[in-house]
């Protein structure tokens, strides 16, 4: 039981982004035994629980009235009451609501328990096929043109990468503003995702973005994948590699062993090339 557990305690509990059997066992249960339910928006959350029979007091806690309803749900909290805090779908405060409750929480020493679950940028990354060994998360880009241009010229050399969410509407803006700014580059489109229409389209931006503007009108969430711009080590002649050889010796005490090491860190160069070029010239 979660009154035993975390008595006055904050759960923030991830909810399907699409297909309700995506729910944690977990996460139901925390939702059935929590004194009170807050929610981004009741009517869907309301869906989730007669789903699975769930009868909880429910709150609402969207962006315009997080403040407000945040300070009489830490007062609920801290009189040792469970609240279980639910986004529209996936995962509280990825750009959701929630930041605020979480912080005042912690703030008042109450706390917090994730109960993790589904999340779209997880979801869409993981079928991507794009690198996920590291990856940077945006949200929403801004609406202000200046802000918009900053914002995809700053992915212009990013390497990891990106995943981006946009609203139906404005994806063909999006990816045409990108195309325009930081060039074609690999991509992956997801919509609907877990849902019945559920697609993932993948290529260069350009062809996506032409898929898109041929597919007429576009419904549902969409999560964007960006392929990270592809490094480019300078190339260093042998000139280059004896320069920096001489100039280790001349001003350094550090072994033959080391300046090759360094050299072939440096140019990314072989460390059996780098020896052979220094050994020739002494």
């Amino acid at each position: 039981m979660i009154t035993k557990e975390h008595p006055g305690a904050l759960f923030i509990v991830a909810t399907p982004i699409g297909n309700l059997e995506d729910i944690t066992l977990r996460a139901l249960r925390v939702l059935r035994e929590a004194d009170l339910i807050a929610a981004e928006d009741t009517r869907k959350t309301r869906k989730l629980l007669s789903a699975y029979d769930i009868h909880r007091p429910l709150v609402s806690l969207y962006d315009q009235v997080e403040r407000q309803k945040s300070s009489l749900l830490i007062s609920r909290l801290l009189a040792g009451k469970n609240v279980a805090y639910v986004s529209e779908a996936g995962t509280p405060g990825i750009s959701d609501p929630g930041y605020v409750l979480i912080n005042s929480a912690i703030e008042n020493g109450i706390d917090v328990v994730p109960i993790p679950g589904p999340s779209a940028v997880v979801a869409a990354l993981s079928a991507s096929g794009l690198p996920m060994n590291s990856f940077l998360f945006l949200g929403f880009p801004p609406s202000q043109i200046s802000k918009r241009r900053k914002y995809f010229e700053s992915l212009r050399h990013e390497t990891r990468t990106a995943v981006i969410y946009e609203s139906p509407r404005r994806v063909i803006e999006l990816l045409s503003e990108m195309y325009e700014i930081i060039g074609n580059r690999k991509i992956v489109v997801g919509r609907e995702l877990t849902k019945v229409h559920e697609e993932m389209l993948r290529g260069d931006l350009k062809g996506v973005l032409e898929q898109l503007k041929a597919s007429g009108e576009i419904k549902g969430e969409v999560t964007v994948i960006l392929g990270g711009a592809q490094e480019h080590k300078p190339e260093y002649s042998e000139e280059d590699i004896l320069s920096l050889y001489s100039e280790l010796v001349k001003n350094s005490s550090m072994s033959t062993r080391d300046i090759v090491i360094s050299i072939a860190e440096k140019t990314g160069m072989s460390k059996k090339r780098v020896y052979s070029l220094i050994t020739a010239l002494g």
